[in-house]
């Protein structure tokens, strides 16, 4: 797990934007991939070796380029493999086939202001938005068509946010006219009326929602608040129940949250935010108290797991596919992960494509001969990288003797113990 807190100022880090990173999102089919939006207009995909940083990383598989002002939103398709939507305050969403390098959406006037949030449904073949318009949007991004949309959503001026629930429901957050914060739930297939409102306070703080679809549980966290409130949501009236809040006691500058297979099954696990504070990160744990050992199957019903259900190129051509689920019975144990490949496509050469089948072993081939170097495969092959690799490479060894040596002393311990 690592430890928490603050970590030391020498550490690693990735830095290869020319401008701060507005938002970042781990991809859901692969644990080693991350992506980040920037103000220097790009969005770049990053592969972290499987041990973390050991030297800092300047070099993305790819650098995603086309919009034309900073990029503040950056989300992967839940259920196909290699897709990334990114938006930017040039109000234009772009949907990438990261394998490929290309843009192959863009949706340029739906939105006449700032997007303030964009969210996948379940399966991925709708999205919907928040705008400073105040008008929440339900769009099929490959007819680039709106589904729904309701002007005014939520009447006051602070951002809203919207998400999807499993249900195909849209729920959204923001402030009323007085500036009180609201949450209301909304059909999309009818959106003149909400399916409920609730008003809750008057704190000034953007309300951040995390979904844990397999519970239909919606976790609240204000930004600069110091709680996170959950509700639960239902089919019948009211909808949406109060359950708890957790509190402490300093703000919350941000949150992210934990896909549901890295929880604790054996501790009761539920949830786990990862609370940023001015300095530091702190995980925040939330668990059902039970004194068992056995596996509660009531707290986890299968949940979504790392294997995408369909390839871009199928998602594109418009196939859908619901996430594969994973039972967390025994815990998840990762796979090993496929190297992410970008194949830059030459308009001027179309060689014919390879089948499956001849895709499959070049991939497998590649993969053998990247084990027998033991080295992370560079991105870019040159002469500059050997030296980096090596260089990760001694640092991985000064790793292994160090942990060595920690093992053997509190093996020594317990001995004494």
């Amino acid at each position: 797990m690592g430890s928490s807190g603050r970590i030391d100022k020498s550490y690693p880090t990735v830095c290869g934007h020319t401008g701060p990173v507005l938002d970042i999102d781990w991809c859901p089919h692969n644990d080693q991939v991350i992506a980040s939006g920037s103000e220097d207009c790009t969005v770049m995909v990053w592969q972290i070796p499987e041990n973390g940083l050991v030297t800092a990383m300047s070099e993305p598989v790819v650098a995603l380029e086309g919009h034309s002002k900073r990029v503040g939103i950056v989300t992967w398709h839940p259920t196909a493999r290699n897709i990334l939507l990114s938006a930017g305050c040039d109000n234009v969403i772009m949907i990438w086939n990261v394998g490929t390098g290309e843009s192959l959406i863009t949706l340029e006037d739906m939105h006449p202001d700032m997007i303030f949030s964009v969210a996948w449904n379940r399966n991925g073949s709708l999205i919907c938005t928040a705008c400073k318009d105040k008008r929440v949007r339900v769009i099929d991004p490959r007819k680039g068509e709106l589904i729904g949309e309701k002007d005014k959503a939520h009447e006051g001026a602070r951002p809203m946010r919207a998400i999807f629930l499993s249900d195909g429901n849209v729920f959204t957050t923001g402030f009323s006219r007085m500036s009180e914060r609201q949450l209301a739930l909304w059909n999309p297939q009818n959106m003149e009326e909400p399916i409920t409102v609730h008003e809750m306070d008057s704190s000034n703080g953007v309300l951040l929602p995390f979904y844990d679809a397999d519970t239909n549980v919606v976790y609240l966290c204000g930004k600069g608040d110091s709680s996170i409130r959950y509700f639960e949501i239902t089919e019948e009236a009211p909808y949406v129940h109060y359950l708890n809040t957790f509190s402490s006691k300093e703000p919350q500058r941000g949150m992210g949250y934990l896909p549901k297979r890295g929880l604790d099954v054996n501790k009761c696990e539920i949830a786990r935010f990862y609370k940023l504070h001015e300095r530091k990160c702190e995980p925040i744990i939330m668990t059902v108290p039970r004194k068992s050992d056995l596996f509660q199957d009531d707290l986890y019903p299968d949940t979504a797991g790392p294997d995408c259900a369909i390839e871009a190129e199928d998602w594109f051509e418009g196939k859908n596919g619901e996430p594969i689920l994973i039972s967390l019975k025994d815990g998840y144990i990762p796979a090993k992960n496929r190297d992410l490949k970008v194949v830059k496509k030459n308009i001027l050469d179309n060689k014919p494509k390879l089948s499956k089948n001849a895709e499959n072993n070049a991939a497998n081939t590649a993969a053998k001969t990247a084990a027998q170097t033991a080295a992370p495969p560079p991105a870019v092959k040159n002469d500059g990288k050997l030296d980096e690799v090596l260089k990760e490479i001694r640092s991985l060894r000064e790793l292994v003797s160090t942990q060595e040596k920690r093992i053997a002393k509190l093996e020594e311990q317990l001995a004494q113990m």
